[in-house]
């Protein structure tokens, strides 16, 4: 939960800078801000800090160090403090025969809360909540179903996981005034309420999803349109509005009706849910900046991603688009006319699609209008492959990097002993100065 100080600092950025903010998106950037502080996470062994919360949950963590908690960020009330999520642990890539094998080289990993404290130059682990089942089990962050998300093998591919449909890839976080979370996960993709011990509570899913087996209530709440998300592409950012309403960002555009459609569309969606009515009240569009504008040196459409989303008023957001090299924050406001809920866009059989229209706007559709806030890509000293973004006060800007576990893609990522090879690349809590 915000503190009061935090939400009165969010609503005076509504009020002033953000309105100073309205500059068209290819001037130059309406807010100069410089980093101010840089927190690093010390290395914590992953089987000690697993093994802390559910015993003996890892045998064997190939040395693999704590990370992946710069899944998202959320202010915990006391100055230098935030709860984190980490997602669902360290994973890869390895080709076989010519087709990429997902590997979980921890798979008693279970995904956990965590809350830290920037304290100078280093990021300290306060306290950490595992996420668990009705029963108290791990949940852990294996795949659901065989029939649409990847399949699960051990660290070197050989060797075939057991798909677990508690199974959770956990991305955004918030807070909510009675204790408890809401996460967003990209398998469903689902929105996940949590006690606040960890205790899954209820996890929603788009209606036709058939989850079956898990050990927690599972809701088809969401348009069924949402079936048709990228694989390793679900929600991945969640804001929580002043009101309590939770608004949640889908990473990349749906393959609707299309894997080929869906990899070249910049149109994607955002999705409110009304925690008091159990229910989607809305649904936005939501349209990327060209790859090339976010990223300079990128020009694959499909490397665009939504990674967060920040409320900084009643109804208006900060959203952040990102490759995994460049990030720059938008900012939206949600209105009433925008909402695309229950409409033609939400049927597959509507042709051409949503997502493949070139010209949303021309063809009618409401699509969110936005105005660029931060390019964090001209702050130097910003960390790349930013997923958590946070505000504190009206002048100051968090950020928090996902750095994958310390993990990379292909055979290499482990030694002859199969224990990881590090990439080098820490966890990193950044603080930016804003004018």
């Amino acid at each position: 939960m915000l503190s009061r100080i935090a939400w009165v600092g969010t609503a005076a950025l509504t009020a002033a800078a953000l309105v100073a903010s309205g500059a068209q998106a290819h001037e130059r950037p309406p807010v100069q801000a410089k980093v101010v502080g840089t927190a690093t996470l010390p290395d914590i062994s992953l089987g000690a800090f697993s093994n802390s919360l559910i015993r003996h949950s890892v045998g064997n963590d190939r040395k693999v160090d704590l990370g992946g908690i710069g899944s998202d960020i959320f202010p915990a009330g006391r100055p230098g403090e935030f709860w984190t999520i980490t997602d669902r642990g360290p994973n890869g890539q390895i080709k076989i025969d010519g087709t990429n094998r997902r590997t979980f080289p921890v798979p008693g990993f279970d995904p956990a809360i965590v809350k830290v404290r920037v304290d100078g130059s280093k990021l300290r682990v306060l306290s950490a909540i595992p996420i668990t089942t009705r029963h108290g089990d791990p949940v852990t962050g294996l795949s659901n179903q065989e029939s649409r998300d990847e399949l699960p093998y051990t660290y070197d591919a050989s060797t075939r996981l057991t798909v677990n449909p508690n199974g959770l890839d956990t991305e955004g976080i918030v807070r909510a005034n009675d204790g408890t979370f809401w996460l967003v996960d990209e398998y469903g993709p689902s929105l996940v309420h949590v006690s606040s011990r960890g205790r899954v509570l209820a996890r929603y899913v788009p209606k036709g999803l058939n989850l079956t087996g898990a050990d927690y209530p599972v809701i088809e709440a969401l348009p069924s349109i949402f079936l048709t998300r990228k694989i390793n592409r679900g929600f991945e950012g969640l804001a929580q509005l002043p009101g309590g309403d939770l608004v949640m960002a889908l990473q990349s555009p749906l393959l609707n009706p299309s894997k080929k459609i869906g990899e070249a569309s910049l149109t994607t969606r955002l999705v409110r849910f009304s925690p008091h009515r159990g229910k989607v009240t809305a649904e936005y569009v939501y349209r990327f900046d060209p790859v090339g504008v976010v990223d300079p040196g990128e020009d694959s459409t499909t490397e665009l991603k939504i990674s967060s989303v920040i409320a900084v008023g009643h109804e208006t957001l900060l959203v952040q688009e990102r490759t995994d090299n460049a990030a720059r924050l938008q900012r939206v406001v949600l209105r009433d006319r925008d909402n695309v809920l229950g409409t033609k866009w939400d049927d597959t059989a509507t042709a051409p699609s949503l997502e493949a229209l070139t010209d949303p706007a021309a063809s009618g559709v409401p699509v969110l209008s936005k105005k660029l806030f931060l390019d964090l890509n001209t702050v130097a000293g910003a960390p790349k492959k930013i997923e958590g973004v946070a505000l504190t006060s009206k002048h100051t800007l968090v950020v928090i990097n996902d750095n994958d576990f310390g993990m990379t893609d292909g055979p290499a990522a482990f030694d002859a002993a199969g224990n990881l090879v590090d990439s080098n690349i820490e966890t990193k809590l950044v603080t930016i100065r804003l004018p």
